[in-house]
């Protein structure tokens, strides 16, 4: 006993009295000074910030461990199929030795909104303009006034006049960004003549520095505007498309009489920008993807192990009766390797139920992003100044996790026996 006294002090003053004054402090109000019963407890359920915690808890409970432990399990048996097992699990478990301080700091980087610095953004907007190419001109319109060749309608602009087939529409904008301007932009140029059963025509930004040249009219300065798409709209229908070149000038093929050349609305609105990964509405399972780039590598290594243990014999057998992979997979691996699974599973949900610094890092103080025990933080030193509803918090995750931690050391009692 004498050994064991000075382990048993310094367990009782790291572990027992943290708990025993928590639960103490959960029963008393903000100050600490009055007695304020199970208030706290309740109030984790009540006000929007902590049902939006609650909320993004159990989403985190139900999909993080599970995502992780099917993802790890792919993992695992794909480096027993793979010559190059050693470098695929050490690349795979590297994101482990990162802190999670830094591991939320590079997927702050990776989900900035600016396609130029945020790595999701770039791959989306890249994938995005394979299959949507065009510029886009944010807020360029036609001259206001009467007697223009084009006009504004309903965010698009539209030629005043119908244009017939061998004829050429001149199609001028200004309110043009420096900025929006392609690098691959040509002068603005007069468009050749129109060939029979054909409209061709024009679009540049009709704006000469310094001054000087006629409006409505290419002049020697001005700058073409490529990648506009233009449309022939005859009785409310489009009958022809095109989109500008280089030079800012299109060719509507095939035009069945008059019609009116349209350039969309699409062409002015912002270009595509990716993403709003740390928005509102994708926050939380952003978070959970940086989660999963951090703990599939421990999934992965543990179900490694037991697909190890496996005794061969068995696989063996399923395959000599005729079963495919995915019979054997599904009926002999998966059931054998059941309790590796639920030990991983289950210590996920541990793990999860306590997740901060991804959160806190990544979010950014987010309320939409937040969950337990990050509002547990908020309450006692975020700005909350209520101790006692973080002591209560506090006190909820740690009956949550009970359960699981029994669970995992019978699991591991049954199988030593």
């Amino acid at each position: 006993m004498a050994f064991l006294l000075p382990a048993l002090v310094l367990l009782g003053f790291l572990v027992v009295y943290p708990i025993v004054y928590s639960v103490i402090r959960s029963l008393l109000d903000a100050s600490g000074d009055s007695f304020a019963g199970l208030d706290n407890y309740t109030g984790i359920f009540k006000g929007h910030d902590n049902l939006v915690s609650v909320r993004n808890t159990v989403v985190w409970v139900l999909v993080a461990p599970t995502v992780v432990t099917i993802v790890g399990l792919l993992f695992a048996v794909l480096t027993e199929r793979v010559r190059w097992a050693t470098a695929f699990k050490l690349v795979v478990f590297m994101p482990m030795a990162i802190s999670f301080l830094a591991s939320g700091v590079i997927f702050r980087l990776v989900y900035q909104q600016d396609p130029d610095k945020g790595v999701a953004n770039a791959v989306m907007v890249s994938v995005h303009d394979m299959f949507a190419p065009g510029e886009a001109y944010p807020g360029a319109g036609p001259r206001a006034g009467s007697n223009q060749p084009v006009r504004a309608d309903g965010g698009a602009v539209v030629t005043t006049a119908a244009v017939g087939p061998g004829q050429t529409a001149l199609l001028p904008l200004l309110r043009v960004k420096p900025e929006d301007l392609p690098k691959g932009a040509g002068p603005a140029v007069k468009p050749p003549a129109a060939r029979p059963g054909e409209v061709n025509g024009a679009v540049w930004f009709d704006f000469t520095k310094g001054g000087g040249g006629a409006p409505n009219a290419p002049n020697a300065g001005e700058s073409a505007l490529p990648g506009v798409r233009v449309e022939a709209v005859k009785d409310g229908k489009v009958v022809a498309k095109a989109t500008t070149a280089s030079d800012g000038t299109f060719r509507l093929k095939k035009v069945p009489g008059p019609v009116t050349v349209r350039l969309p609305k699409d062409n002015f609105t912002a270009a595509y920008g990716g993403a709003e990964w740390l928005g509102g509405t994708l926050i939380t399972p952003a978070i959970i993807v940086s989660y999963l780039w951090v703990w599939s590598g421990f999934a992965m290594v543990l179900i490694a192990a037991g697909l190890a243990a496996i005794p061969r014999d068995a696989l063996e057998a399923a395959r000599v009766d005729g079963a495919t992979e995915w019979q054997v997979f599904r009926r002999v691996t998966i059931p054998l390797l059941a309790p590796v699974l639920v030990v991983v599973l289950v210590t996920l949900v541990i793990n999860v139920l306590k997740v901060f610094d991804l959160v806190f890092i990544i979010g950014g103080g987010d309320p939409n992003a937040s969950v337990l025990a990050l509002q547990m933080w908020t309450e006692s030193f975020g700005g909350g100044n209520d101790p006692g509803a973080g002591s209560a918090i506090s006190v909820l995750l740690f009956l949550l996790v009970v359960p699981a931690m029994l669970f995992n050391i019978r699991r591991l009692r049954q199988e030593r026996a």
